[in-house]
């Protein structure tokens, strides 16, 4: 019903033929020209900002607009999770390194002695339950602690920051990153419109989109990206002295993505390539670990910085603030039941324990109370507390009674305080019994709606992020923005955002805008206007920030440890007649390495080594594809060999696997696999001689050579330097 413009068309008198048509037609609303109102038809005065006291005070509970909002928003699923649908979940210990009481008096944070249990739900954010494990996304990481006081929810993503700094705008950051209305498509992709309009519209999320747009939202394995809290939170300790806090998880095998062309064959092999990963991992007693890491600032410096520590679209640089790590997280057991686990997990960030509290991020604010009422339609009411994976260690003890699906059969006539029939129990504890206390943090300032001037810089820590990227990691981001930008339909969104880049990084914009076939726009506020959309100066940043770092090592991932291939998956491609000695000491090398080995055959069934050995592959060139796996190995064997060289599946595997910029490793016996590739065609003309090339190819007759050389290769993970110059067609 609307234009080419966006206009709405004027509603015809016409009636439709269809009856059932005509009877939905009086229920039909056109949104075009009209003022914002409530569902109660009140004109909404602004809808940027929650209600504080003060401009960067704590949010109201009276905020009557933002309650409506956020629980129609929250309530628009059912049963599925509005977002974070997809996950996956296990469960672990955490346990700290050293008494963390100068900080804190949260007990699981300062007694050594004390394992606590933890329950892990990892996820993708726009996607359906049904959608796939690599689509280009944020991935939640949230962690519930069952510790001796209570449940401690930290639930957090794999980026530091996000796309807005108010609650309030969650619904519509949501509305327009979710499948489109009128055709419910795509699934689990931000490669559209409504989407980039957003984003174009609210310059504060430009951070944020560079780490979407970055490899970390591909990450390799769920068990090889960070967690972080994003918010900013506070610590207490027994004295009752406040610092700020910054919450980190550090994955020990380091943080490591694939490629997007990768990312894009591997969802339609195996969609569910990362809940896989981790269920194989746990099970075979790989079991993922990471520290956690805190960033602690006194109360005193909380302005001491050139951005706002209640900010969510910032993060505080580590050549700043160091992150200290504190104590470790194993993952050792899988759900047995995904379901009743994994599903019904119920994590809310009001679930804290004495000694950990909250600040006035407006985010974190708007939060704690979706969370909750997001929980009461999912999981049928008010007692979802009961559920199991959701119960603390320590036992219940209030006067809540009743509502649906209540399992605890509550004794006795009282369920009132105070009481004198039950002896006034139970009975309020006192902060030195243990009682949560919240911060007397004192505030005196007008309630309003308005944002903070100290969160007005939106993109000084997209440049930081963008400069602080290697080479590759940069060109990847101009990629997927020129994908994702080369998606959207409307040409004027696509200009917005490119004034937007032009803000972050000049040569961003320009390699983005190449490949769109645009030019950069020079003023946004004009365009803007000229776009009929809102184009506030001073929201689109007429002031300019700069960054007191020019990089941040911490930001990119060329610089994550490197020094494992525990776990890493590697196919060794065999068939019959394969040189037994050739495959046997590379893959037994593997194995020591803590590598997982899966020897590819042309066919199944078992097949004769060139020594009449009895071999049995793990899987087929039939079934299997180089983008599930970190590398490949080619052993020596005449008719192994000829076997592979008339074999297109086995010639695409290695093109596929050098394309996607992973270690290959050959027998000199077996260099004329290599040479049939697209790729071989271009060995150096001596590789039949000891050769180890620096893109990452080892070639060598001497095979335990071969395999420390092939070891050291895969642990650096992508050899990304051959990844531009040398296009593979695979």
């Amino acid at each position: 019903m609307a234009s080419k413009n966006n206009v709405p068309a004027k509603l015809t008198d016409e009636k439709p033929t269809n009856k059932k048509v005509a009877a939905l037609e009086p229920q039909k609303a056109f949104d075009g020209g009209e003022f914002l109102t409530t569902n109660q038809g009140l004109k909404v005065n602004d809808d940027n900002n929650s209600l504080k006291v003060g401009d960067r005070g704590p949010s109201l509970l009276e905020d009557f607009i933002l309650r409506e909002k956020i629980t129609h928003f929250d309530h628009e699923r059912i049963p599925e999770r509005v977002v974070h649908a997809r996950g996956s979940g296990a469960h672990g210990v955490f346990k700290v390194y050293e008494s963390f009481a100068k900080h804190t008096k949260a007990k699981f944070l300062t007694d050594t002695s004390i394992e606590t249990p933890v329950f892990v739900r990892f996820s993708t954010v726009a996607g359906s339950k049904g959608s796939t494990d690599l689509a280009r996304d944020v991935r939640g990481f949230a962690v519930k602690f069952y510790t001796q006081e209570g449940n401690f929810d930290l639930v957090g993503n794999n980026m530091p920051v996000f796309f807005i700094q108010d609650a309030i705008k969650f619904p519509d950051l949501v509305h327009a990153v979710k499948p489109e209305p009128h055709n419910g498509m795509p699934q689990a992709a931000s490669a559209h419109d409504t989407f980039w309009d957003f984003i174009s519209l609210v310059p504060e999320s430009a951070h944020m989109i560079m780490w979407v747009m970055s490899d970390r939202a591909l990450p390799r394995s769920l068990r090889m990206m960070e967690g972080f809290g994003v918010h900013t939170f506070r610590l207490v300790n027994e004295q009752g002295v406040s610092c700020f806090v910054k919450f980190h998880w550090k994955p020990l095998l380091g943080v490591h993505a694939v490629a997007w062309d990768e990312a894009q064959i591997i969802s339609g092999k195996d969609s569910d390539f990362h809940r896989r990963d981790l269920w194989e991992a746990i099970d075979s007693g790989n079991f993922p670990e990471w520290e956690l890491g805190v960033q602690i600032v006194p109360e005193e410096d909380e302005h001491k910085y050139e951005f706002d520590l209640l900010d969510p679209t910032k993060l505080i640089p580590e050549e700043l603030v160091p992150v200290q790590r504190i104590g470790k997280m194993t993952l050792n057991r899988n759900p047995d039941n995904f379901h009743a686990e994994t599903e019904q997990v119920a994590y809310h960030l009001g679930h804290v324990v004495p000694g950990i509290d909250f600040t006035n991020d407006p985010l974190l604010q708007g939060r704690l109370f979706s969370y909750t009422d997001t929980q009461l339609l999912r999981l049928g009411g008010p007692n979802f507390h009961e559920i199991p994976i959701n119960r603390p260690i320590v036992p219940l003890h209030n006067n809540q009674r009743d509502g649906h699906m209540r399992q605890t059969i509550n004794t006795g006539n009282v369920s009132y305080s105070p009481n004198s029939l039950g002896g006034n129990y139970p009975a309020q504890a006192k902060a030195s019994e243990g009682g949560f206390t919240s911060y007397p943090e004192r505030i005196d300032a007008n309630k309003v709606r308005a944002r903070s001037k100290s969160f007005i810089d939106h993109y000084s820590q997209a440049t930081l992020f963008f400069n602080s990227q290697s080479t590759p990691e940069k060109d990847h981001i101009i990629n997927a923005l020129s994908f994702e930008l080369g998606k959207v339909q409307t040409i004027a969104i696509r200009e917005r955002i490119l004034a937007i880049l032009a803000k972050i990084d000049k040569s961003l914009a320009a390699g983005v805008a190449y490949n769109l076939g645009l030019h950069i726009p020079k003023n946004l506020v004009q365009l803007n206007q000229s776009f009929g959309a809102d184009a506030d100066p001073e929201f689109y940043q007429s002031e300019e920030f700069k960054s007191s770092l020019e990089k941040s090592a911490a930001l990119s991932m060329v610089n994550t440890p490197k020094d494992s291939i525990k776990t890493r998956k590697v196919a060794l491609l065999a068939c019959e007649g394969v040189d037994e000695k050739s495959l046997m000491i590379v893959q037994d090398a593997l194995k020591a390495a803590g590598a997982v080995v899966v020897i590819v055959a042309d066919k199944l069934g078992t097949f004769m080594s060139e020594n009449d050995t009895e071999i049995t592959p793990n899987e087929s060139l039939l079934t299997t594809a180089s983008v599930l796996y970190d590398a490949v190995y080619v052993p020596g064997g005449i008719n192994s060999v000829g076997t592979l060289c008339a074999n297109p599946d086995a010639l695409h595997f290695l093109n596929q696997a050098y394309k996607h910029c992973k270690a290959i490793a050959t027998d000199t016996a077996a260099i004329q696999v290599l040479e049939q590739t697209y790729f071989g065609k271009n060995l150096p003309a001596d590789s039949s001689n000891e050769t180890v090339m620096a893109e990452g190819i080892i070639i060598t007759d001497d095979t335990n050579t071969l395999a420390t050389q092939f070891i050291a290769a895969i642990s650096q993970h992508r050899f990304w330097n051959r990844e531009a110059p040398r296009k593979v067609p695979a």
